[in-house]
């Protein structure tokens, strides 16, 4: 089975077949994505499905098609569209699809949110469009249906009574490590103190930077799956003049240590061809540095970095720690 998937919604303003909306927003056009599927032999060449569907129906409808049973401890919002897939059914219930946004801007109180039936997408602002027949939503009908206006409400607001107790919540999940034998840390899932920071609020592609004495540092939480020994390698850039600083990854009181003695200054990739500065970060290439071996009980823990020794005026970027587990 091959997927093609796409990211939701246009980063910027640009073309978008007609759909209002942006990445953001809880339009059409900031929420709906590519979505192409291959399966030689069981799905039809050519085969399209018009009904509602998520990427949220993803884990069931994989795990059904792979013959794994799930058992999860949670109910799932994802429905199994194997059913569709396979064109075995025709008469597909109507369901309902939510978004919902906030985290600190609400509005009357309340996080935003919408809610997406086949045929309409209401939001609680009070707009409801029929993206059946106005698919860039420009016609705002809720005068002239206010049962479906209710309808919707009502499942939207109970939606938000679910979710507004986590919604802007801090994620304090560690990262697994160990369940593969490679585990990457990238910048994003990590947190700079004494001012390293991203290279964007937008964490995506964004790598650490200013980075210039010992007493800053990163760390990463992490949940070690399966105790042992793990090569540590850290991705940076260093211009020349600032090579020699001592890089140590620490876990506790285990620590790795190596000397950064490579100068690696790449350009960012694409700044000099956007029309239209982007808000996220611009992305560059790095150089794997292997710091050695360090021993990582199984559990939950810190992984810090830190450097020990600065001589030039900064340390580095990173743009990601990777741990290799010896067999």
């Amino acid at each position: 089975i091959v997927i093609y998937f796409s990211d939701n919604g246009p980063n910027g303003r640009r073309w978008n077949g007609g759909l209002r909306g942006i990445k953001g927003s809880l339009d059409d056009g900031g929420t709906r994505s590519v979505f192409n599927i291959r399966w030689p032999g069981r799905i039809k060449n050519g085969h399209r499905i018009s009904q509602n569907a998520s990427a949220v129906d993803l884990l069931p409808t994989l795990a059904a098609t792979a013959g794994i049973k799930l058992n999860s401890p949670r109910p799932l919002d994802g429905k199994n569209l194997s059913p569709l897939l396979f064109g075995e059914v025709s008469d597909w219930p109507d369901r309902y699809l939510f978004g919902s946004k906030g985290w600190g801007r609400r509005r009357e109180g309340k996080l935003h949110y919408t809610v997406r039936s086949q045929r309409y997408r209401y939001s609680n602002n009070g707009e409801l469009y029929d993206v059946t027949t106005d698919p860039g939503q420009t016609v705002n009908i809720a005068g002239q249906h206010p049962a479906v206006v209710k309808k919707l409400k009502a499942a939207g607001d109970e939606y938000l009574a679910q979710v507004t107790p986590i919604q802007g919540q801090p994620d304090t999940r560690p990262i697994p490590v160990g369940v593969a034998s490679v585990t990457h840390l990238p910048a994003r899932d990590g947190k700079g103190t004494g001012g390293v920071s991203w290279s964007s609020r937008h964490p995506n592609c964004s790598f650490f930077t200013r980075w210039t004495t010992p007493e800053q540092s990163m760390a990463w939480p992490v949940e070690v799956d399966r105790g042992g020994d793990y090569e540590v390698i850290v991705h940076y850039t260093c211009p020349e003049n600032d090579i020699g600083s001592t890089l140590e990854l620490s876990a506790g009181a285990t620590k790795v240590s190596a000397v950064l003695t490579e100068p690696f200054e790449p350009p960012l990739l694409g700044a000099d061809h956007d029309r239209v500065p982007r808000q996220e970060s611009y992305y560059k290439d790095f150089k794997p540095l292997t710091l050695g071996m360090i021993h990582l009980p199984a559990g939950p823990t810190q992984l810090t970095l830190r450097a020990l020794r600065v001589p030039g005026k900064s340390v580095a970027d990173i743009r990601r720690i990777t741990l290799r587990r010896k067999p």
